[in-house]
């Protein structure tokens, strides 16, 4: 898992060469660098309380804006999207401007466009605000984990990593509550006027506290890849647009966006390969290990998904609970991610990112396979008992895999690799939201899922967590066989 290249080492430890990087590992942090965390936190808690705090307001605002359901759909849809297509480029463009620079810009769009969306007047104006909080959402997403590596001691990466997890997971956990309440108390407007005072107190903290990089460009710096940009936003969006509307599998429009996804990509490989300041430079993908680092991240973020997807049927259509109980039966695994993932940066920090990458693998496969048996053996218990195998194991796994490649990338890269992870895991999401919930609707044999017998909504449980438990398998033998297999050495900045 970890990219063993003496070059990319070497700049790696040059990078963490200050005061604060030969503090004790067993010592407590300093001060300063619990407010870096912080701000850190807070900037990864904002940009995932964006993703599912809106999911809880699309009927309200389905009723506001006179709209269809799949017309608010877009409200989630634009988020995500920006997300998508601008993730990597935020990275870079942090590279090159200065990361602290570029991420308090995102901070600041991402507040600025939470007043938009709350005062929107139409619709379409609430969406267009909301695809421009999705790019706040995707410089804050992106910078985070690379800040990591210029703030925080080497010894404590782990840690680190594991916090933003545990932050990540509660924002994905707290959206839905929270999102619910204040629509009660002050209607749907309060779900994005909320991010407001966070947002800035997120970016005194970063301001305050976060270190000062370059302050931009001079002319012997690289130039910003422009077309190569533009290349991989059209790509990474007609493919978010093919996983997500009709759910990826219905219509010709989903079709057709398939071969541009594949045209795409030949495009943008061709436009690096001959660019001379490339948005991704190629020679990355020659060292194996950040290769199959990047392919699990997406088959773990895949399997992920399907619980998502596949749960609230199982539960209530299966099981025969009430949506109350099938909503908490559903928070028990962001909560149980939340509190695992501080505890497992600990134990990166301690065991080793290379094994406990693969503990967390096994884990997860483990409980997907969990999944497939247990709840027709034991019902509910059995839900629950495999998710508690099952996120505790995925946290591992995303503090285990951050911290290999982060702590080995060349500084002016941090920003364009964190970005990369940070997509692959967004694509994992994607992809397992169109492909598992297509196999489950294909698995439980039934043209509308809503309507299924509880024995065919079981049947497609069982298939489609025992395939989401191959797919875990194949990202073990990926991370075992490459993982840390280096070819010939290749820098990752050049």
């Amino acid at each position: 898992m970890i990219l063993t290249t003496s070059d990319a080492s070497d700049a790696s430890d040059a990078s963490h060469a200050s005061p604060r990087s030969s503090q004790n590992a067993n010592t407590e942090p300093e001060p300063s660098v619990r407010w870096v965390l912080a701000s850190l936190s807070l900037s990864m808690l904002l940009s995932s309380l964006g993703t599912s705090i809106a999911n809880v307001g699309l009927p309200t605002l389905a009723q506001a804006f006179n709209a269809s359901f799949q017309e608010v759909q877009w409200i989630v849809l634009a988020y995500l999207l920006s997300i998508t297509a601008l993730i990597v480029s935020a990275g870079r463009l942090g590279d090159l401007m200065g990361r602290k620079r570029v991420l308090l810009a995102g901070i600041f769009l991402f507040s600025a466009a939470s007043i938009l969306c709350a005062v929107a007047p139409t619709l379409w104006l609430l969406v267009a605000a909301r695809a421009a909080q999705g790019l706040g959402a995707a410089v804050m997403m992106a910078l985070t984990m690379a800040l990591v590596g210029e703030a925080v001691p080497k010894a404590r990466t782990g840690s680190a990593m594991g916090l933003l997890g545990t932050m990540s997971a509660a924002g994905t956990a707290l959206g839905p509550s929270l999102g619910g309440v204040l629509i009660a108390i002050s209607g749907w407007q309060a779900i994005f006027w909320v991010n407001v005072p966070l947002g800035i107190l997120t970016f005194f903290l970063a301001r305050r506290y976060l270190p000062a990089g370059p302050n931009g460009p001079t002319a012997a710096s690289p130039r910003f890849d422009h077309g190569g940009t533009l290349l991989l936003a059209l790509t990474l969006a007609a493919y978010g647009l093919a996983m997500t509307t009709g759910h990826g599998n219905s219509g010709l429009p989903n079709m057709a966006l398939l071969p541009a996804v594949v045209l795409g990509a030949g495009l943008f490989v061709f436009v690096e390969s001959k660019a001379k300041f490339p948005l991704v430079r190629l020679a990355m993908f020659r060292a194996p290990g950040f290769s199959a680092s990047l392919a699990a991240n997406m088959l773990v973020a895949t399997v992920m998904m399907a619980t998502l997807v596949v749960g609230p049927f199982y539960l209530s259509r299966a099981l025969g609970l009430n949506a109350a109980l099938v909503g908490a039966v559903m928070s028990m695994g962001p909560i149980i991610s939340a509190l695992s993932g501080v505890p497992a940066g600990r134990m990166v920090d301690r065991l080793g990112a290379p094994s406990m990458a693969i503990a967390g693998l096994i884990a997860v496969a483990a409980g997907a396979a969990a999944l497939a048996a247990l709840p027709a053996l034991v019902g509910i218990a059995g839900y629950v008992a495999a998710m508690f195998i099952l996120t505790p194991g995925y946290q591992l796994f995303q503090a285990a895999n951050n911290t290999a490649i982060m702590a080995n990338v060349a500084s002016d890269q941090r920003g364009v690799v964190s970005g990369m992870l940070s997509l692959s895991r967004n694509l994992g999401l994607m992809t397992g939201a169109s492909a598992m919930g297509s196999l489950f609707a294909f698995a439980s044999a039934a043209t509308d899922i809503t309507a299924a017998s509880p024995g065919a909504v079981a049947t497609g449980m069982q298939v489609t967590f025992a395939v989401a438990a191959v797919l875990v398998v194949i990202a073990i033998t990926i991370t075992i066989a490459f993982g840390g297999r280096v070819r010939a050495k290749p820098r990752l900045s050049q």
